[in-house]
C-alpha cells in the first residue's frame, strides 16, 4: 500500500485531524478523569504525562509507516478525544476511540468513529476492523452496533487502569473492499 498522506476529516460537527505532540497535554487532562480512563485498557491511572507525550511523539511515524492512523477529535477548536485505527496488518486493523467525559452523550463518539471507519474502508482499503469494549461500557457496544460491527465473543483481558482483569466484548466489521456507506 502506498503511504497515505496525513489529512483531516470533516464531519457535520467535528474536525478529525492527525494528532500531534501538542495534543498530549489535552489528552492528559482528559485521561485524568477516572470515568474516561477506566474504560481504556492500556493506559495507567492516574495518567503519566511523560508516557502520553512519548506515545503522541510516535504518531507521525506510525502514520508514515502505515501501522496506525490516529485522529484528534476536535469540536469548536478544542480537542475532545481521539479516534484511531491501529495494529494494522494483513488488511485488518483495530478501531479505538475515547472522549472527554463532558463530550459523552452527544453522539460525537459515533460521528468520529463513523468517519474513521470510512477512512479505513475507502482510503486504507482494509477488509476488516476489530473493536472491543469493557462489559460495563454498553454505550460503546451500541456505537459499534450502529456502525455495523457484529458481536464476536466475550473474553477476559487485563485492564491497566483498573489493575485487574475485565470482561471485554469483542466485535468485527468486514468490508467487501469498498466502503459500505457506514
Amino acid at each position: 500500500m502506498a503511504p497515505i498522506p496525513p489529512r483531516a476529516i470533516h464531519t457535520d460537527r467535528l474536525l478529525l485531524r492527525p494528532t500531534c505532540l501538542t495534543d498530549a497535554d489535552r489528552a492528559f487532562a482528559i485521561q485524568s478523569e477516572w470515568e474516561v480512563t477506566r474504560m481504556l485498557r492500556l493506559v495507567p491511572f492516574p495518567p503519566d504525562i511523560e508516557e502520553i507525550r512519548q506515545w503522541f511523539a510516535g504518531h507521525a511515524r506510525e502514520w508514515e509507516s502505515g501501522r496506525a492512523f490516529r485522529f484528534a477529535v476536535v469540536r469548536d477548536g478544542c480537542m475532545i478525544g481521539l479516534a484511531d485505527i491501529d495494529t494494522i496488518a494483513e488488511r485488518a486493523g483495530t478501531l479505538g476511540y475515547w472522549l472527554d467525559r463532558a463530550a459523552w452523550g452527544h453522539g460525537y463518539a459515533t460521528e468520529a468513529a463513523q468517519a474513521v471507519v470510512r477512512f479505513a474502508a475507502d482510503e486504507l482499503r482494509l477488509l476488516k476492523l476489530k473493536a472491543g469494549h469493557a462489559e460495563d461500557n454498553p454505550d460503546s457496544g451500541r456505537i459499534l452496533t450502529k456502525l455495523g460491527f457484529r458481536f464476536l465473543d466475550t473474553v477476559q483481558r487485563s485492564s491497566r487502569p483498573r489493575n485487574a482483569d475485565i470482561r471485554q466484548h469483542r466485535y468485527e466489521l468486514t468490508f467487501s473492499g469498498q466502503s459500505q456507506g457506514v
